[in-house]
């Protein structure tokens, strides 16, 4: 019987005991997520474009508005320092201009649900080409995990021959 009270007691403070250690969650970066369409002229398209009025239509909510257009660029890795055990130490990479024209349509907000784009575009000698419209549905990521929250994001390209959900 003293056995069985020893025992007993030693299992009532295992199972007591683990419950009191801290749960600790997996840390989430703080960054708020921005509500935009973002645009990308092609670099081969961009020196024609003088200026791009956007539209976006989603869950029955439009926003148009003439977008800021600046320079496009790419990252270039610069590699990492080599350490005593392989590359472990400071790594860098730098942005390089890539002839791409960018700009944002800030929306109020942005979800999954499939949105109308339409891009109205001057050209450098001051003609308009046709609207070009695009129907696509913004793609949403747990970029961090899923205990981050769900990332949503619009992006569309636009080149001679129209406009295109970004890759």
């Amino acid at each position: 019987m003293r056995k069985f009270g020893v025992i007993l007691a030693l299992t009532m403070t295992a199972v007591l005991t683990s419950g009191c250690w801290p749960y600790y969650p997996a840390p989430c970066p703080a960054i708020a997520q921005a509500t935009v369409v973002s645009l990308t002229v092609a670099a081969d398209y961009a020196p024609a474009v003088k200026g791009v009025r956007l539209k976006a239509c989603q869950d029955g909510s439009c926003k148009e508005a003439d977008l800021e257009l600046f320079p496009g660029s790419t990252t270039v890795d610069q590699g990492c320092e080599r350490g005593p055990y392989g590359p472990d130490r400071v790594c860098s990479a730098t942005s390089s201009p890539d002839g791409t024209k960018m700009g944002n349509l800030m929306l109020d907000t942005l979800t999954d649900s499939p949105m109308d784009v339409t891009a109205t575009v001057t050209t450098t000698d001051g003609r308009r080409v046709p609207v070009r419209t695009l129907r696509f549905t913004p793609r949403g990521v747990y970029a961090y995990g899923e205990q981050c929250g769900r990332f949503v994001s619009a992006a569309v390209v636009l080149d001679a021959t129209g406009l295109r959900q970004a890759g």
